[in-house]
C-alpha cells in the first residue's frame, strides 16, 4: 500500500482524536496531533490535515461557516457514517486500536482505572463501560472548550460530561456527543434534577423552586434567560434538550 493511503484504523484512530481535541488545536505543533503522527508513522502535517478534513463532514462546522478542508478522502466518510449513529461502538474500538498502536492495556492507554471491581462483577463489561465514559467526557470537555456551557468556569476538576437524555433514558445515544454538555459540578446536579434546563433555543432556565429561594440567586438565578456558550464541535440535539425541558425540567 502506498504511503499516502490512509488505512481504515489510521482512519479510525485520527476521528478518536479529532472528537478528544478541541477544533481550535487542530494543527501539526499540538502535542496530541505530534503523539498520533508518531505512532501511525505519519507527519504531523498530514495527521492535522486528517482532522480537518473530519471537520468539513460535522453539522456542528457547518454551523459556524467553518467547513474544514473542502477536499477529503472516502476514508473520512466511511468511518464518519459507520460511527456517527453508534457512537458506543466508537468509542471502545477506537480504544482498542490505539491500545494496539501505544502497545498497552486498553485500561493504561484510555486512562481508566479498575481496582475497585467488587467481586463477581465482570471485568470486560466494566472496563467497556469505563472506557467509553471516558471517551465521552474527554470529547464533551473538548467541544466546550474546557469551560461550562452556562458559567465559564474553566477548572477541570469541577468539569461535568453532562448527559441531555438521561442514561437510563436513551441507551443509543448514552455516548452520543451532541447529546451531552459541558457543566461545573454544581449545574450538573441541577440539571440532572431538573432544577434548570436549556431550550433548544440555547438559553438557560431556571426553575421557579430555585427562583423563590433568594440564598440561590448568587448561584442560579443571574443566569436564567441567558444564552449558553456553544460547542465548536457535536451542537447539542435540540431534541433532546426538547426532552430534558418536557421531561425532566420542574418548571
Amino acid at each position: 500500500m502506498a504511503k499516502n493511503d490512509w488505512t481504515y484504523e489510521e482512519h479510525v484512530v485520527a476521528f478518536n482524536l479529532y472528537c478528544k481535541i478541541p477544533f481550535t488545536k487542530i494543527n501539526a505543533t499540538y502535542k496530541p496531533v505530534i503523539e498520533l503522527a508518531k505512532l501511525i508513522g505519519r507527519s504531523n502535517g498530514s495527521v492535522a490535515m486528517k482532522l480537518a478534513n473530519f471537520a468539513r463532514l460535522d453539522p456542528a462546522q457547518r454551523a459556524r461557516n467553518v467547513s474544514g478542508l473542502t477536499r477529503g478522502a472516502k476514508g473520512e466518510e466511511k468511518v464518519w457514517n459507520e460511527f456517527n449513529n453508534n457512537w458506543e461502538e466508537l468509542g471502545w474500538k477506537s480504544e482498542q486500536i490505539l491500545a494496539r498502536y501505544k502497545s498497552e492495556s486498553i485500561e493504561s492507554s484510555a486512562e481508566v482505572y479498575i481496582d475497585d471491581l467488587p467481586l463477581g462483577i465482570d471485568r470486560e463489561t466494566i472496563v467497556r463501560l469505563r472506557v467509553n465514559q471516558a471517551f465521552f467526557r474527554k470529547t464533551i470537555l473538548a467541544s466546550f472548550n474546557y469551560k461550562c456551557c452556562i458559567t465559564g468556569i474553566n477548572s477541570t476538576e469541577l468539569l461535568i460530561a453532562s448527559h441531555i437524555k438521561p442514561w437510563a433514558a436513551d441507551k443509543e445515544n448514552r455516548l452520543n456527543p451532541t447529546n451531552g454538555l459541558c457543566l461545573n459540578a454544581l449545574f450538573d446536579k441541577a440539571f440532572d434534577s431538573g432544577l434548570l434546563t436549556i431550550t433548544p433555543d440555547y438559553t438557560v432556565k431556571i426553575s421557579d423552586t430555585l427562583n423563590l429561594e433568594k440564598e440561590n440567586n448568587l448561584f442560579f438565578s443571574k443566569y436564567n434567560k441567558s444564552k449558553i456558550f456553544l460547542p465548536q464541535k457535536f451542537l447539542p440535539n435540540k431534541e433532546f434538550l426538547e426532552y430534558h425541558n418536557s421531561k425532566v425540567f420542574k418548571k
